[in-house]
Order: structure tokens, then C-alpha cells, then sequence
């Protein structure tokens, strides 16, 4: 009885603690959008910005792999064919996704843009029904149809003969959900082998290296004034480096659906750090726009972690049933 009672308190401040890790770190990514706004309208051009999130954040995160996991880490590179895996996933997933993140936010703002990239798990859906050969369920059909509304409400303000947003920044918001829902699909199996935080470090640090060679990335200024070195810590050091061990962590101690459902936070808080720090001008259509997004996501999300609840639970009851 005692041990059930520790055992219950035990867990209790887990999930309190890995909550609050995964809500730091949607928050950490909605000031990394703004941060993002900032550099690039004070004179950061993409390319370079996207090649030192990429570069620093991976060697980074990679250190601190290499320190704990340096075995696994060389198992890893050395093994061929998932090293080559790992490549595709860091050039044409995460790196591709950082930059066209990067430029949504420069051509809209940061609240549009990440929004617009949580998309991402509506797409991923798509994809899943489509691979299975199976029609959406009513709760996916009504997600679906409320994530294509809010697109067109945000695009169009509900007037379909014009765009209320550039047209390039509609199309790299609209791919920047594409690339994560790619970030999400590819490298399950890698995760599954080599843990979360090896393969985004690693693929960082890929992206980190290829991509300022591919775009020439050294071309461009860096101008390090005192506000523009605060917001580079903002998108690398608490946006990036930050947001991801602390999700993957707090992820690891109440389970990867409830974290996902608590890191939706990061776009109502992209939303408000673009109005309070960027003086950016939302319409009430805007948000209504992004609200409907917003509950097409949380829907997938509460239908998942009910049926991750309800097979724990039946997991118990059959381990009870053991016991007797």
C-alpha cells in the first residue's frame, strides 16, 4: 500500500515535470520565430541565419550526444546505411524545413508562419490514410476540413478572389508544413534505434555543414550589434538547442503524444511573442483563421493520446489479470 502510494507520487511529479519541460520548450520555439523576424529584418540574411541555427545548434547538441552517448554515436556514422538515411533526413527533412521556415517568416511574420507549419500533422494524416489504404474517421475528416478552412480563411480572408498574404509566403508556410511532416514520417525507424536527440544533433550538424556550402552562406554579413546578438541566442540558444532537449526530455517522462498536444502551445505563443515583440497587426479573421487550425490539431492530438490512454490502460488490466 505504502509502495503504491510512493509509486503514484513518483509518477505524479514526473508528468508534472515533464509537462512543464514540453510547455517551456513550445514556448522556447514561439520566441525562436520572433527572434527569426528580428534578425531578418535587421539585415541577417536567410542563408546565413539558416546555416548558423543549423551549424552552432548541431555541434551543440552533438557534444553533448557525443558525451553521453559516444558508442551509439559512433555505431551510428559508421553503419552505412543508416548513416546514408540520416543524410537524406538532415539535407531534404530537417535542414530543408529550417530554411523554409525562415523564409515564411520573411515573407509573413512569425505567427503566420508557424501556424502555417502546423499544418504538419493534418498532412501527416493524409499521408498515413493514404499509405493504409483506408477513408479518414469522421474525427479526422472534421480536422481535415477545419485545417483546409483556416488556410483559406487566413489566405483569403474569406474573399477567394484575392490573397490577404504574399503569395510566397503562403507557399513556403504551406511547404515549411510539408518538410515537417517529412521531419515526422522519415526517420522513425532511426529514432526508434538510436534515440531522439543523437539523430536530430547528428542531423543538424549534417545540415549545419552542406547547407552554407550549397548556398554560399559566407557571402552574406553578419551584423552582431547588442540586440541582434540577443535575438541569435533567442532562435539558436533557447529556440533550438533549449526547445529540443528540454521536449525530448520532458517527452521521455509523460510519453511523446501528451507532449505533442502540450507543445501546441508554440504557435499561440509565436502569435503573441509577434504582437508584443514585433508590433505585428493580426486581424480578427487572422486569428480565426489560426484558431481553426489550431483545433484541427488539437483534435488528432486529444483522439491520439485517448487511444494511447485506453491501450495503457488495458495494458494494466491485463497485467492484473496476471497477477491473479
Amino acid at each position: 500500500m505504502v509502495g503504491d502510494e510512493a509509486e503514484k507520487g513518483d509518477s505524479m511529479s514526473k508528468t508534472v515535470k515533464g509537462s512543464l519541460m514540453v510547455l517551456l520548450a513550445g514556448l522556447a520555439w514561439g520566441i525562436s520565430g520572433a527572434s527569426g523576424q528580428y534578425l531578418m529584418a535587421h539585415g541577417t540574411d536567410v542563408h546565413l541565419l539558416t546555416s548558423l541555427r543549423l551549424m552552432i545548434s548541431g555541434v551543440v547538441l552533438t557534444a553533448l550526444v557525443l558525451w553521453r552517448h559516444k558508442e551509439k554515436v559512433i555505431a551510428l556514422v559508421t553503419t552505412k546505411k543508416h548513416f546514408k538515411e540520416l543524410l537524406i533526413y538532415s539535407l531534404l527533412g530537417l535542414g530543408l524545413n529550417q530554411y523554409a521556415y525562415l523564409m515564411a517568416i520573411r515573407y509573413s511574420n512569425a505567427g503566420t508562419a508557424t501556424v502555417l507549419q502546423y499544418l504538419s500533422p493534418i498532412l501527416v494524416l493524409i499521408f498515413v490514410s493514404a499509405t493504409a489504404k483506408r477513408l479518414p474517421t469522421i474525427t479526422e475528416s472534421l480536422a481535415i476540413l477545419l485545417a483546409i478552412l483556416g488556410t483559406v480563411i487566413m489566405a483569403c480572408h474569406g474573399e477567394l478572389s484575392h490573397l490577404a498574404i504574399s503569395p510566397i509566403g503562403l507557399f513556403w508556410g504551406v511547404f515549411s508544413a510539408l518538410t515537417y511532416a517529412y521531419c515526422v514520417i522519415k526517420p522513425v525507424n532511426m529514432i526508434k534505434t538510436w534515440g531522439s536527440l543523437i539523430v536530430i544533433g547528428l542531423a543538424m550538424l549534417m545540415g549545419g555543414v552542406v547547407f552554407p556550402i550549397v548556398t554560399r552562406a559566407w557571402r552574406y554579413p553578419l551584423m552582431l550589434t547588442a540586440d541582434n546578438l540577443v535575438a541569435l541566442i533567442g532562435i539558436i540558444g533557447i529556440g533550438t538547442i533549449f526547445a529540443y532537449t528540454f521536449f525530448l526530455k520532458g517527452a521521455s517522462l509523460i510519453g511523446p503524444v501528451k507532449a505533442t498536444l502540450l507543445a501546441s502551445i508554440e504557435p499561440v505563443a509565436s502569435v503573441f511573442f509577434a504582437i508584443v515583440l514585433m508590433k505585428e497587426l493580426f486581424y480578427v479573421i487572422d486569428l480565426l483563421g489560426m484558431a481553426l487550425i489550431l483545433v484541427a490539431v488539437l483534435l488528432i492530438s486529444f483522439r491520439d493520446l485517448l487511444l494511447y490512454q485506453r491501450e495503457r490502460w488495458l495494458l494494466k488490466a491485463v497485467k492484473r489479470q496476471k497477477r491473479f
